[in-house]
């Protein structure tokens, strides 16, 4: 669990530097710096993306994982436990919920978070999640000037999504093969680059919704094995 306390201090610490420093820089320059890490998201998500072997499988997750997001109506969730946050914290200025979503999602979706905990898991190796830490840490400093103090409690998705892959990786590693990993990560890469466009359209994806879909590869080949 050593990684993923490095990790969930890291994007604690980056996002009060962020939040509280964030009026050094003025507003203009902000926006067009979160633009253009919105730009770096989008390519990141990408080269994730780009690294599916079942393009038909990556097609189909996205279909059911999102069917199942839409009726479970996650998006609305995460919204809803935002605004309680932020209305306990109503003298914090900001979008609490979309701070949080945006950073849960680009925080906890990618490889290294899942190969890291697993790592960390089986074989109490924490290299990965400490890299990851480090990037994480960067990220919220910039995440936290440009959407507030939300980023922070995205820190405690950090610590339950990594944290529960860490505990049961031991039960789970049979079946958390790296053609599963990969998948998953694939489907997670498209998902980070919607964030990144979240960030530059007017019209809002629901990424919330779509998390599900991440987790359809394990079924798929739970099924095929």
């Amino acid at each position: 669990m050593l990684g993923t306390f490095v990790n969930t201090g890291a994007v604690i610490v980056g996002s009060l530097i962020g939040y509280f420093f964030k009026n050094l820089i003025p507003e203009r320059y902000s926006d067009t710096i979160m633009k253009a890490i919105s730009l770096g998201v989008i390519l990141i998500g990408l080269q994730m993306a780009l690294e599916v072997q079942n393009i038909l499988l990556m097609i189909f997750s996205l279909f059911l994982g999102s069917l199942i997001g839409e009726i479970i109506n996650i998006e609305e969730g995460l919204d809803k436990a935002g605004d309680f946050v932020e209305k306990k914290l109503s003298k914090l200025k900001g979008d609490i919920s979309q701070g949080f979503v945006a950073a849960t999602l680009l925080y906890c979706t990618g490889s290294m978070a899942i190969v890291g905990a697993i790592e960390g898991g089986l074989l109490g190796k924490h290299d990965i999640l400490i890299a990851k830490s480090f990037l994480d840490g960067v990220v919220s400093i910039a995440l936290a000037a440009s959407l507030g103090i939300g980023v922070l409690f995205s820190s405690l998705s950090v610590l339950l999504y990594q944290g529960t892959i860490v505990l049961i990786a031991g039960l789970a590693k049979n079946l958390l093969t790296d053609v599963v990993v990969n998948e998953m990560s694939a489907v997670g890469g498209l998902l980070i680059m919607a964030i990144g466009l979240n960030f530059l359209l007017k019209d809002r994806i629901r990424i919330g919704n779509l998390l599900p879909a991440m987790f359809i590869p394990i079924l798929y080949f739970m099924v095929v094995k």
